[in-house]
């Protein structure tokens, strides 16, 4: 489904990240897997099959001088720009809006609204001076839709992403460059290992399919978004949530 398509993920090193590039390679895809821990994406890199194809980098998605080396390196590599883009990289930083401190809720903003900013600024200029077409896929959240207690940084950084992406979409859409979102419900991540017992009971009440999701679940939706057999989906945002 991805053959002669190149990756470029960010939050490669866990999650739905590092399940996004196993199901990329799966599909015929080279892989360009970037996270803020160099280990943890040479360990992502590790997993895929001829792992010597693909490239694993340290990347901070909130300093866009890392973004651009990274797509560099890519380009430099393979001789082609990266035509799928995924913006997995996120933070969360919870605490009451009362007890928030200003630093809280600037580093979330930083990394999951500016990060994926600078990902996709950088990569769609990429793609526009070579003339390639592409397909860029964010990663929002049902909070980003719902708001929740104690995120309000992390719903405004994610309603931010989906808005962002509608925007991108029609903007770049001339040049067959597609962007579409993710919005993942609650999935069983390293991110929401930290979410108190008496917190994921509550979410789990809202959940028609009365589970979590898996990474993996969430990765075949952006693997169909990647491919050219969503051609025709601009500008959209697919919930993966179980029915929330």
């Amino acid at each position: 489904m991805l053959a002669n398509k190149l990756a470029f993920v960010t939050g490669a090193g866990s999650g739905i990240g590092r399940a996004t590039c196993i199901a990329f390679c799966r599909e015929g895809a080279k892989v360009i897997a970037c996270d803020k821990n160099a280990k943890s994406a040479l360990e992502t890199l590790n997993l895929l099959s001829e792992p010597e194809s693909h490239l694993g980098l340290e990347v901070d998605v909130s300093e866009r001088e890392s973004v651009t080396k990274a797509l560099q390196a890519g380009l430099k590599k393979y001789s082609k720009p990266a035509n799928v883009v995924v913006n997995c990289a996120g933070i969360t930083r919870d605490d009451f809006l009362l007890k928030m401190d200003p630093v809280k809720f600037q580093e979330t903003i930083n990394v999951n609204l500016t990060g994926t900013y600078n990902v996709v600024k950088e990569a769609c200029t990429i793609l526009v001076e070579e003339g390639e077409p592409g397909s860029i896929i964010t990663v929002g959240s049902i909070i980003g839709q719902m708001g929740n207690i104690g995120q309000a940084n992390y719903a405004a950084s994610k309603a931010g992403v989906e808005a962002l992406t509608k925007s991108v979409a029609k903007e770049l859409g001339m040049f067959r460059i597609r962007c579409n979102s993710v919005i993942p419900g609650f999935i069983d991540t390293p991110m929401t290992h930290s979410v108190p017992d008496q917190v994921k009971k509550m979410f789990l009440k809202l959940i028609p399919l009365a589970r979590f999701g898996e990474p993996q679940e969430v990765a075949e939706v952006i693997a169909f978004l990647a491919s050219d057999r969503s051609s025709y989906i601009n500008g959209t945002s697919v919930k993966v949530s179980g029915g929330v």
